[in-house]
């Protein structure tokens, strides 16, 4: 949600600046803008509605000297999606511009003050009434901008990521964040210089560098072109930055030949698992080590409960994480809604554990979960993919993915990514609370190690789904089924068809289907069923006799070799054999993939679908 990017350096800022626009585009956004300090000393703002390359197309022409800058990618929050309310911002006297991603949650209280103190608005945004109030804090405290803004942050509620640039001091870059993401660069060039890139997550800058400091909460940071990092907070302690090393590499951003991200990321799957489970399952001593639960194995041992917080995609993983972790370590697991369960006042123990799932360790809903878990003594454990990310520093412990960036905005491997580090989870608190024999925890070890090559089968045999999913462009509807772990599935395949394509689609246990669901089906209903060869079969047989009945169209996803679904089916993927628990890390596939040729048939922006983020960082 929202990206921004800048650059203080030698190097002419407006090239940095719009290729990192363009990395940042799989965030989500609908309007885009740079400010550049120019050569002769101006303050430049550009900005366009649309994508980045309406923003290039406006640019043409322009002053686009300078190497200073600061630009930015908008996901409407206050105000439509225009020209005017898009970022960056000016402040009234046109001697500060601000680019701002987050919720000023009192800016209307702040606007009318200002007003009532003589400053004029241009826009609708709580983002001007931000750069507004900087201003008014520099002039009636006759302060410079970083005095300014460490006072404005002060009257502020509500989450921002801000970069600043000011005129009158070109040879400075002022950034500050609270709630959402803000990473900076540091590159040291072989002449001694120093160079600072920003970005919202590190996308824009691995290019030039892998050394960075994550900003931590109320820390405002300061750089300038003699190789100056100063970074203080709220309080005016400085703080002493720390240089990280970022994992990750160039070729992982770019889409490798394919031609969206993500049926990149869809295909990664099976080498991305293997990085997820390596050093953590050892298939000879038939083990799973998480040193996440090894470091405290006596809160796992002593937990009344297991709550998992998630949003969305992230739900549906926690689902089957629950169903696992319940049944293997006989413990019960709650799974909610990180945006209800930090609203309803939950009841929750010192001996509970949290746990936080959210690939990009920034949901804010998430975020606010665990703090709230955090106050009332629980344990908190987090299942992140973003290394450094806000989640990781808040639980006490956790593990991460490791199934490298995703870009497309509909999750794909960081799905399957939760789900088998949810499994391994589950395996170390067996492990830990001696819930399992032996012989089934050494065959569930084993069979997990095998999943990543089941899943590399399950992609080599379904080619054909691209030519399939052309006949189903004209539905208006689908309806998911499964039952037991595949409920989660089926939610799951319904969310995706839903995010990329637009089509309407229902995840529902199948059970629960002559509760209702059954009074839609018709000749024209696709009704999509997991139905592998194990866990209720025959009750998902009847079920799919009854929409065969009613002239419903199945789609099913079987095992290899069964032919009593296939024979029913009008359609059918197909899946290797595998311990039921494992099933829906293999029959997700095919749905992934379903909805990716949809989508595209239907000429759908695959990778940056409307009105969505990849990473929801306000409420």
């Amino acid at each position: 949600m929202c990206g921004i990017v800048g650059y203080i350096g030698e190097q002419q800022a407006y090239p940095i600046l719009i290729k990192g626009l363009h990395r940042l585009e799989y965030r989500g956004y609908d309007s885009a803008g740079v400010s550049l300090i120019s050569e002769n000393g101006d303050l430049n703002v550009y900005k366009a509605k649309g994508k980045v390359v309406a923003l290039e197309n406006g640019c043409k022409g322009q002053d686009l000297t300078g190497t200073i800058g600061i630009a930015h990618t908008r996901w409407a929050t206050h105000g439509e999606p225009n020209q005017v309310n898009a970022h960056p911002h000016y402040s009234e006297s046109r001697n500060l511009a601000l680019v701002h991603n987050g919720i000023i949650e009192n800016y209307k209280a702040l606007r009318t003050e200002l007003e009532n103190n003589g400053m004029t608005f241009c826009s609708e945004t709580d983002t001007e009434v931000l750069v507004q109030l900087i201003e008014y804090m520099m002039k009636s405290h006759n302060c410079d901008l970083f005095e300014g803004v460490q006072l404005a942050l002060k009257n502020v509620i509500g989450a921002y990521a801000i970069a600043i640039l000011e005129k009158k001091n070109p040879d400075q870059l002022v950034c500050a964040r609270k709630g959402s993401p803000l990473v900076i660069g540091v590159a040291k060039k072989s002449d001694g210089h120093v160079e600072f890139f920003l970005g919202s997550d590190a996308t824009p800058i691995i290019e030039y560098t892998n050394q960075v400091v994550y900003l931590k909460d109320e820390q405002i940071a300061i750089m300038d072109r003699k190789g100056r990092l100063d970074i203080v907070n709220l309080s005016s302690v400085h703080q002493t930055p720390q240089l990280d090393t970022l994992q990750l590499n160039l070729d992982q951003i770019e889409k490798g030949g394919f031609p969206h991200f993500m049926l990149k990321e869809i295909w990664e799957q099976p080498n991305a698992l293997r990085t997820c489970i390596r050093g953590r399952l050892n298939p000879t001593d038939k083990d799973v080590i998480l040193s996440g639960v090894l470091d405290h194995q006596d809160r796992f041992l002593n937990c009344r409960r297991i709550i998992i917080c998630a949003c969305g995609t992230s739900w549906h993983s926690a689902l089957i994480g629950k169903y696992f972790i319940e049944e293997a370590c006989q413990i019960p697991v709650e799974v909610e809604y990180a945006s209800e369960f930090r609203y309803r006042n939950p009841v929750i123990f010192p001996d509970d554990i949290v746990i936080a799932v959210s690939q990009s360790g920034e949901t804010a809903d998430t975020l606010a979960a665990i703090e709230l878990a955090k106050e009332k003594g629980a344990f908190l454990y987090g299942v992140c993919n973003v290394i450094g990310s806000s989640i990781p520093r808040a639980t006490n412990s956790g593990t991460y993915l490791h199934v490298g960036p995703e870009i497309g905005v509909a999750s794909t491997k960081a799905f399957t990514g939760q789900v088998i580090t949810l499994s391994m989870l589950g395996l170390a608190i067996a492990k830990v609370r001696k819930t399992l024999s032996d012989d089934m925890f050494h065959m569930l070890v084993d069979e997990l190690y095998q999943i990543p090559d089941k899943m590399q089968w399950t992609l080599e045999n379904n080619k054909g789904i691209d030519k399939f999913a052309e006949r189903f462009t004209y539905c208006k509807n689908f309806l998911y089924l499964g039952r037991g772990y595949n409920y989660p599935v089926a939610l799951e395949g319904a969310l995706k068809l839903k995010e990329i394509s637009y089509i309407h689609a229902e995840g529902y246990p199948a059970a629960e289907m002559k509760h209702g669901p059954i009074a839609l089906v018709d000749e024209e209903m696709p009704v999509v069923v997991v139905a592998p060869k194990h866990g209720m079969y025959e009750k998902v047989v009847s079920n799919i006799q009854e929409i065969k009945s009613r002239g419903g169209k199945i789609i099913s996803v079987i095992t290899e070799g069964d032919t009593t679904v296939k024979e029913m089916s009008d359609y059918y993927f197909t899946i290797p054999d595998t311990r039921d628990c494992y099933v829906p890390l293999l029959a997700v596939i095919p749905l992934q993939l379903l909805s990716y040729y949809v989508a595209v048939t239907k000429g759908r922006n695959v990778d940056q679908p409307r009105n969505l983020a990849k990473s929801v960082t306000v409420e």
